[in-house]
């Protein structure tokens, strides 16, 4: 019975350990983000790193050298953009993070971007998105109605 309970133990301490290894790298990006380092938000990623984004499949891309080079834009486009990962859960060797991104358009508006991204990790890197992160359009007035 003993080797039972030891076996339980360490079995729940391992996955207890994965899970936060794959919650830290969301936390990373999240961090990465927020510094406003283009490099530090491609360093995040493996260099054959895959982003799916099912509603809008133009815009998935492969490798870490793309990532690269989106985010100086982003950047640029809504310079002070930050970022917020409102929840997240491990399933298997997926971490799923529900994401918030805020900051002021080019135009001076509010801009917000939410919603859920799936992630694989390897070697304490992403290699793997699936992303749902969209804008947020502001309510249409209901003036002169």
């Amino acid at each position: 019975m003993r080797t039972t309970d030891q076996h339980v133990t360490t079995t729940k301490s391992l996955r207890r350990s994965s899970s936060v290894h794959l919650i830290d790298a969301v936390d990373r990006l999240c961090d990465a983000i927020n510094s406003h380092s283009a490099q530090r938000v491609a360093d995040c990623f493996t260099t054959d790193y895959a982003a799916e984004v099912p509603h809008r499949p133009a815009e998935s891309f492969t490798g870490r050298e793309q990532v690269a080079m989106n985010w100086p834009l982003i950047f640029t486009r809504v310079p002070d953009l930050q970022a917020r990962v409102l929840r997240t859960a491990v399933s298997g060797a997926e971490v799923w993070s529900e994401w918030e991104m805020s900051g002021t358009s080019p135009e001076g508006l509010p801009a917000l971007l939410v919603g859920p991204v799936v992630m694989t990790v390897r070697d304490d890197r992403i290699n793997w998105t699936r992303f749902y992160v969209s804008p947020v359009m502001p309510p249409v007035s209901s003036q002169g109605n």
